[in-house]
C-alpha cells in the first residue's frame, strides 16, 4: 500500500483532529464549531485563502500550485445526526442527542490531512479547493453551497468526494462511472376522519382501515407499475393512529421514503401515490392529502472521472482493493448537486469491521485516514502535475 510518507506521519495528528470533532458534533447548517476549528488548522497549515460562512458555516479554502492550471475540489461533509451515542469511547459525543453516527468528522479530518500535505508541497499546478460543507444529512448543504455560486465564484473545473463504508473490507474502494447512489425523496399522507366511541364505529369515518389500505398499495407501485430493470424502491417507514383502545382516531398518517434514478420513474411515483391516495379516500369516505418532497437527485458519476479516481485510488490502495465497476446502490447523497455542475466522482473507501452507519454504536476507523488523505493528495498532483 503505497500512502504518502508525509501523510503516514500526520496519523497521529489526524486521529487527534477526528477525535476532537467526534466529541463535539453539530447538526445541518449549524456547523460553526466544526468550522472555526476546520478554520484554525487551515491557517495553521498555511492554506492561501480561506472563505468563511458559505451556506451559514460551509468553507472553501484554496492552495495554490505551481504555474497555471485549473482547479481541482476536493469536498469534505461536516455534519452529525440527532442520535444518542452509545459507543462508550473516550473521545463519545459530549453533546447530548448529537453524535457522529456516518463518519463525516472523519471526512473531514481525511481532507484537513490532505490540506496540511498540499499546502506544504505545493506539488501541483493550478489551484486546489477545499471544500468543508455543512448539512449533508439533511438540509441539502451542498445544493446550499452550490446556489451560493462556489463552482463559478472559485473556477471550480471538477470535484470529488469519498465516503467510508464500514463492514466493507478496510482500504478497499469502490466507485462506478454513471449512477452510484439513488435519488430520495419523502411521502407524507395525512388521512382525515371523523372520531368517535371504539365501541360504535359506524358513527364514525375511521381513518385507520384507509391508512392501512394505502400502507398496503403504495409498494404494488414497485411490483406492478414499474420496469423490473428500473431501479426503484418504496418504503412505508411510519404509520401513526389513535391514542386509546377505546377511541377511534379522526385521522392517521403514513410517511415514507421513494430511491430511484430515472425521473420518468419519479413522475410515476408521483402520479400513482396521487391515484392511491384520492381513490381510497374514496373508496372510504375520508379526506386524505399527499405531501410529496422532491430530495437529493442522483449521485452521478463522470465516467472519465470515475475511472482516473480508481485509477489513482490504485495507486495508492493497490489495484487489487480498487472496484472501479461496483454498480448503484438505493442510499442517496447531496454531492450530487455538485456533480450536476461540474464533472467528477464520487466513491467508497472500506473502514473495516464495526457498526453500521447511522447505528448508535458506529466510530470512524482512524486507520484509514492516512489512506483517504492520500487519495484526495493524490487526485491533485495526478490531474495537475507541477509546471
Amino acid at each position: 500500500m503505497a500512502v504518502v510518507n508525509r501523510i503516514a506521519s500526520y496519523a497521529e495528528e489526524m486521529t487527534g483532529w477526528r477525535r476532537h470533532l467526534h466529541a463535539h458534533p453539530e447538526l445541518g447548517l449549524d456547523c460553526l464549531g466544526t468550522a472555526a476549528f476546520v478554520a484554525e488548522k487551515l491557517r495553521a497549515f498555511g492554506v492561501d485563502e480561506i472563505h468563511e460562512g458559505i451556506a451559514t458555516s460551509g468553507i472553501v479554502a484554496i492552495v495554490e500550485g505551481r504555474g497555471e492550471g485549473p482547479v481541482i475540489g476536493l469536498r469534505a461533509d461536516m455534519d452529525a445526526l440527532p442520535m444518542t451515542e452509545e459507543t462508550g469511547a473516550p473521545h463519545a459525543s459530549t453533546v447530548p442527542g448529537r453524535m457522529h453516527a456516518c463518519g463525516h468528522d472523519g471526512h473531514t479530518a481525511m481532507l484537513l490531512g490532505a490540506a496540511k500535505y498540499l499546502a506544504e508541497t505545493r506539488n501541483f499546478s493550478g489551484r486546489v479547493a477545499l471544500i468543508f460543507q455543512p448539512a449533508e444529512e439533511s438540509g441539502g448543504g451542498a445544493d446550499v453551497m452550490c446556489r451560493e455560486g462556489i463552482m463559478d465564484r472559485f473556477a471550480i473545473d471538477r470535484v470529488f468526494a469519498l465516503h467510508n463504508v464500514p463492514g466493507l473490507e478496510e482500504a478497499r474502494i469502490l466507485t462506478t462511472p454513471g449512477p452510484i447512489m439513488a435519488a430520495v425523496d419523502t411521502f407524507h399522507i395525512h388521512v382525515k376522519g371523523v372520531g368517535g366511541h371504539g365501541a360504535m364505529p359506524h358513527e364514525t369515518a375511521d381513518p385507520i382501515p384507509p391508512a392501512l389500505a394505502i400502507a398496503q398499495a403504495i409498494p404494488t407501485i414497485v411490483s406492478r407499475n414499474n420496469y423490473a430493470l428500473d431501479d426503484l424502491v418504496i418504503s412505508v417507514t411510519q404509520i401513526h393512529a389513535g391514542s386509546a383502545d377505546n377511541v377511534v382516531p379522526d385521522k392517521a398518517y403514513i410517511n415514507g421514503t421513494v430511491r430511484s434514478f430515472d425521473p420518468e420513474v419519479q413522475k410515476m411515483v408521483i402520479r400513482r401515490m396521487e391515484e392511491i391516495v384520492a381513490g381510497h379516500a374514496a373508496a372510504f369516505g375520508v379526506e386524505a392529502r399527499l405531501d410529496y418532497e422532491v430530495g437529493y437527485p442522483a449521485t452521478i458519476n463522470d465516467p472519465e472521472a470515475a475511472d482516473f479516481a480508481a485509477a489513482v485510488a490504485a495507486e495508492v490502495v493497490g489495484a487489487d482493493l480498487v472496484d472501479a465497476r461496483s454498480g448503484r446502490e438505493m442510499g442517496a447523497e447531496d454531492f450530487s448537486y455538485m456533480l450536476a455542475e461540474r464533472p467528477g466522482a464520487y466513491f467508497f473507501i472500506g473502514a473495516g469491521p464495526g457498526a453500521g452507519l447511522h447505528h448508535p454504536a458506529f466510530d470512524f476507523n482512524d486507520a484509514i485516514s492516512p489512506i483517504g488523505a492520500s487519495i484526495f493528495a493524490r487526485l491533485v498532483e495526478t490531474a495537475q502535475p507541477a509546471a
